[in-house]
């Protein structure tokens, strides 16, 4: 093949000519090839082509290491790339890239994303997963081989009995093939569209939280309130404000003024980025009044976990649950806030959304909307706890007069 190659080029140097040259300069060869001799028996190959439009040089190596016979066959290989539609310089620089295995191409992507995502839960599941269901079968496999027969070889054994989890483990293979196509690791993108004709379909079901019946919500409160503690306390808080589970546990003092019965939660521990006020009714503020022994001299968390400079896990709240042998969620209270809300009151659909700090879903109406209804919202939250402790509302409850009235100072 090398004689064939050489065959094909008459240039205008000899073997006998590179050895002599030793004036700097460039040396044509033709079709071009060039020499750029740095002196005597010094200097290097580089081979002079028209790609997509534009000239380009190549280098072909240096005269040490490159005979005359050698430049020409790397030059003759390269036009025919090129020919072909090829980038020889691209293709040069990912044969020198050390393809990284699918495990570790899958750390280096969490390592990259972990400090953008607020859910510190979601930080461990995300590598946890793969760990667990991905690794064992392609973790070994360079990123550049994994296809679809290898990705279906993982999802199968839980994609009908583990359906969520298949999910979650499918898109994030996705996330790190993706994410490996971009350094150039692969040449394409996740074969994900023809990966889903290839599985069965899924059960449907339901993806709402299981949420407790608003009816049952004081019974729950008042057989909470029997026992105190630092997890029953951040449990009652969560309800009483109808806010996240990661909000409750990560709040701060120094995000509360009690005198205003206000909690101003920033727009970096909130879900759609935004920050979000919360009004609080004098329950919700005997609460957090009760949570102040629980103090650690250390940090500024509302709601400490067994390490006081760590929130509260969120297996603690949801064991409290499970330890009153309900299948109930702690997600779910926001739920059922929401349909007493519908249900039990007059208050609009976008009050209640804006308690809940949900965005608009319209973009139009979101673009122009310019209030977050917090004077409404104020009513409304009294309210849901007088509902919640079982006393009633007092029928003046709405008045506008009583718009801005702040709670009893505690």
């Amino acid at each position: 093949m090398v004689g064939i190659l050489r065959a094909r080029v008459m240039g205008k140097l000899t073997a006998l000519k590179v050895r002599s040259l030793s004036e700097p300069g460039r040396y044509a060869d033709g079709d071009g090839l060039f020499l750029d001799v740095t002196g005597k028996a010094a200097g290097r190959w580089v081979l002079r082509v028209q790609s997509n439009g534009r000239r380009r040089e190549i280098g072909l190596g240096s005269l040490k290491n490159v005979s005359l016979a050698d430049a020409r066959d790397s030059a003759f290989v390269m036009r025919k790339k090129i020919a072909q539609g090829i980038d020889p310089v691209a293709e040069r620089k990912q044969e020198r890239q050390t393809v990284p295995t699918f495990r570790d191409a899958a750390k280096l992507v969490h390592e990259e994303h972990e400090k953008a995502w607020k859910n510190g839960k979601h930080q461990n599941q995300w590598l946890a997963t793969l760990t667990t269901y991905a690794f064992p079968k392609i973790g070994d496999l360079p990123v550049d081989k994994i296809e679809g027969p290898a990705i279906r070889e993982v999802l199968i054994p839980i994609w009908l009995s583990k359906p969520e989890t298949a999910r979650r483990v499918r898109q994030r293979i996705g996330t790190v093939l993706d994410w490996a196509c971009a350094k150039g690791f692969r040449t394409t993108e996740a074969p994900m569209r023809s990966l889903s004709k290839g599985l069965p379909r899924q059960p449907k079901k339901d993806g709402h939280f299981a949420a407790m019946p608003y009816a049952d919500v004081p019974d729950f409160l008042e057989k909470l309130g029997e026992r105190e503690s630092v997890g029953r306390l951040a449990l009652k808080a969560l309800i009483l404000t109808a806010a996240r589970s990661g909000e409750i546990r990560g709040a701060l003092w120094s995000e509360l003024d009690l005198h205003a019965g206000l909690w101003t939660i920033p727009a970096a521990r909130m879900k759609m980025g935004r920050p979000h006020i919360v009004p609080l009714s004098a329950e919700a503020v005997a609460v957090f009044e009760r949570a102040k022994k629980y103090k650690a001299g250390v940090g500024d968390l509302v709601f400490p976990g067994q390490n006081v400079k760590k929130p509260l896990s969120d297996m603690t709240l949801l064991k409290i649950l499970r330890d009153g042998e309900l299948t109930v969620t702690v997600h779910g209270f926001r739920s059922a806030f929401r349909d007493w809300v519908a249900e039990q009151t007059d208050y609009s659909g976008e009050v209640a959304e804006a308690a809940l700090a949900h965005t608009v879903s319209n973009k139009v109406e979101a673009a122009y909307r310019r209030t977050d209804f917090l004077d409404k919202r104020r009513l409304l939250m009294r309210e849901w706890a007088a509902f919640c402790q079982s006393t009633p509302a007092p029928s003046n409850e709405r008045q506008v007069e009583e718009a801005s009235a702040e709670p009893t100072p505690h």
